[in-house]
């Protein structure tokens, strides 16, 4: 049975400056596709706060495996403008009083947040809400000063050091060090990462060989590199890209699950959960490392979700190489793995999540007709199977699915049955 709990205003900030930099609005832009999944978050008499709108048919999909009915949940879409932090368009929009009002109909409400950034607090403070899960005295500034420095690369490394925390070989530097420091490790390593210290998904990282003569021409034309720092580590050959997700509590930290990321170029592109077997002593040093990083962030006043990315090298070595201090794309699919599960009265025990292209257009109504006629659909009574979790891709063709199984052989199985279901491109 699911915990009764106060409503929450879910707040989808993905226009926040505490990934990348509110400049990169294509970016967020892209990322912000993804405010659609945090529908699993809700429950009846919540709020979304969402930069994209849901289409009615997944939202009627998302709400009937939930249980949940689609007329007690209020979604709001908030227009936004380049540049500027969600709060601001939400102004800008006339929207904020709404908000208010919404807020004042629910008493006990809270702001959940994507990501705990400075903006978000003040408009708590204006909507008179608290920030969910702190209670009424309110957010620490210096857990805010925390986020806004574990999610960079500079800040997470000082901090790994601090607590005994590996780290992939590397440095800091500023932008106009960046070839000089490229050149000189390349020299000692053969091939290098080259990563802005505020980025996430990918955005703005490198692959440098020595190899290759015109890497310090790319890196020093204009334009090619913002200012600010950057992170400068040795490339793993084969390494795996793992992580552990946790939460920071009063009572301690908790681990929530470990996985690995599937990565193109960098980006990610899928989860596989849990870590395997092969990776028992890997997923030991991960759970220590995140405990260590879940005190540190609890001392500055920290509570809500984290987590750390890490490589596993070929020779078992585990580094880490980032943490994230805010709800990330495994963070919702979880949480909604989670919610199914426990409505379906099972134990979750593996899932994983894909993104891949179909050879042609569906609708979401065609993608969801494919997938129950192969009898690969999840439903409550079954226990296991494919969930369409983010709605329709806007080209009909990017789609991005779940599948939750007994074990990881039966979740590829059933990953291999929908590729061939819904004619995915090959990887």
């Amino acid at each position: 049975m699911e915990q009764p709990r106060g409503p929450l205003i879910v707040y989808a900030n993905f226009f926040s400056d505490v990934a990348v930099d509110l400049s990169a609005h294509q970016v967020l832009l892209a990322w912000a596709r993804q405010a659609r999944r945090k529908i699993w978050l809700m429950r009846p008499g919540d709020v979304l706060l969402t930069p994209v709108p849901l289409s009615p048919e997944f939202t009627r999909y998302a709400c009937d495996l939930l249980g949940v009915p689609a007329p007690t949940l209020t979604v709001i879409t908030v227009p936004v403008t380049a540049g500027v932090p969600m709060a601001e368009s939400l102004d800008r929009a006339g929207l904020t009083d709404t908000v208010r009002a919404l807020g004042a109909e629910r008493p006990g409400a809270r702001l959940l947040p994507l990501a705990l950034d400075s903006s978000t607090v003040e408009l708590a403070a204006r909507l008179g809400l608290p920030v969910a899960p702190y209670g009424p005295e309110g957010v620490p500034p210096w857990a805010v000063e925390a986020v806004y420095r574990l999610n960079t690369k500079k800040g997470f490394r000082a901090a790994a050091a601090e607590l005994g925390i590996r780290t992939a070989p590397g440095c800091v530097c500023d932008a106009q060090e960046l070839v000089r420091t490229v050149s000189t490790m390349l020299h000692r390593y053969g091939e290098v990462v080259v990563k802005p210290d505020r980025s996430a998904g990918g955005h703005g990282l490198r692959f440098v060989s020595g190899a290759h003569s015109d890497w310090a021409a790319s890196l020093a034309s204009p334009g090619a590199h913002p200012k600010g720092d950057w992170v400068v580590e040795q490339r793993l050959p084969d390494a795996r890209s793992v992580s552990v997700q946790m939460e920071a509590l009063p009572s301690g930290p908790r681990a929530l699950f470990t996985g690995e990321m599937h990565t193109v170029a960098g980006s990610y592109a899928g989860y596989v959960s849990p870590l395997d077997r092969a990776t028992d002593i890997a997923a030991q040093e991960l759970h220590h490392w995140g405990a260590a990083l879940g005190r540190y962030l609890s001392a500055h006043g920290y509570a809500g979700p984290y987590g750390i990315d890490a490589l596993l090298a070929s020779d078992g070595t585990l580094y880490a190489t980032e943490s994230n201090v805010r709800r990330t794309a495994t963070t919702t699919p979880h949480a909604m793995v989670d919610r199914l599960c426990a409505r379906a009265g099972v134990t979750p025990s593996a899932w994983l999540l894909g993104r891949r292209r179909s050879r042609l257009p569906l609708t979401f109504a065609d993608a969801l007709h494919l997938v129950q006629a192969e009898g690969l659909a999840w439903t409550p009574d079954r226990g296991e199977g494919v969930v369409l979790f983010a709605d329709s891709p806007d080209d009909e063709r990017s789609w991005q699915y779940a599948v939750i199984g007994a074990d990881a052989g039966s979740t590829a199985k059933m990953q291999a049955a929908l590729a061939g279901v819904m004619r995915f491109e090959s990887e």
